[in-house]
Parts: structure tokens; sequence; C-alpha cells
């Protein structure tokens, strides 16, 4: 299903003609993170359109609405992931079929965007997992708060570490 009613917030996949709007939310994403402490995570302006686009083609995109109105954005991907192949200081929870959720963010109008894509996601798949970067300490108390486990260190495509959680259907809160 690609579309579905969470939290009251419309949640769907992604269409190119969104994608002026899909930006918009990752740049008050990244000043948001620079306002908190976290200025590298996202630097350089990641998401690149081009990986967008490609998660959009891949149909992995998805996108909040409330109101008519986007106010976020994640990715969405059911398997393997290859950054999560090793981990460090810790290990999964279990080695199942899993789905990740990867560049989430928010233009900051709506509260419980995590919780709503959470519960999304775990519709799908209740095995889950998120990772995020030793600055975010905003992002890491609300994967907590919504029942991720902390796991251990993964490195992503460059090279950098990042913390990696997981939350199965056992440890729903």
């Amino acid at each position: 299903m690609a579309l579905d009613i969470v939290g009251g917030r419309l949640v769907r996949r992604a269409k190119s003609v969104d994608l002026p709007n899909i930006l918009t939310i990752y740049e008050s994403a990244r000043a948001y993170m620079i306002e908190t402490g976290n200025p590298t995570q996202w630097a350089g302006g990641y998401p690149a359109k081009e990986l967008l686009e490609d998660d959009i083609e891949k149909e992995q995109l998805y996108v909040f609405e409330e109101g008519g109105q986007i106010h976020g954005a994640f990715a969405f991907i059911i398997g393997d992931d290859p950054t999560y192949q090793v981990i460090e200081n810790g290990t999964w929870l279990n080695d199942d079929e899993y789905g990740t959720i990867h560049r989430i963010a928010s233009d900051g109008k709506c509260m419980g965007v995590l919780e709503t894509c959470v519960n999304f996601c775990a519709e799908r798949i209740d095995n889950l997992r998120i990772d995020t970067h030793h600055d975010n300490k905003v992002m890491q108390e609300a994967v907590k708060r919504q029942g991720f486990i902390e796991c251990g260190v993964i490195y992503v495509e460059d090279g950098s570490a990042r913390i990696a959680y997981q939350r199965m259907a056992s440890d729903k809160k």
C-alpha cells in the first residue's frame, strides 16, 4: 500500500511534482540540525536532488501531508541495507528481514513526524532499523522514545560513523 492515513496525516509515495517542496523540507531540516549542534550530518546539501529523484523513481520516498500540504519526507526500504552489513561495538537484535528508515525530515510545522513515520513503516514490517549521527542528540532521543534500541555503530557510504538502532514488534511501547 502506497498511501495511508496515520495519526490524521496522509502518508503517500512521493511524486516528481513534490520535489520542490521536498527540497525545501530538507533545507529546513539542515538548518535545524545546525541550530541544535549537528552541523555535519547533512552538510554539503545532503540529500542531493539526484538521490531524491532516484528514491522517487524506486518508489521508496514518502511524504507526510497535513491540511493538503507536505510537511515531511522519508525514505523507507525493506530488505538488506549495505551499510548495515557490518556493525561495530554491538550487534543487531536479530538477522530477520527488516525495513530501514532513512533521510527523515520535517519542515518543523508539525509535531510527531517521526512517530507517524515509524507507525507507517511498522504497518508494513515490524522489524525496523534506523541510524543517526553522533551529534544528532535530538534524533537519538526521538528514536529511543519510539522504542528503538541502540545496537552499535555502522558506517555510511562516505565512511562516517552513525549510531544504529533497531526496533522489533516486541520492543514497541
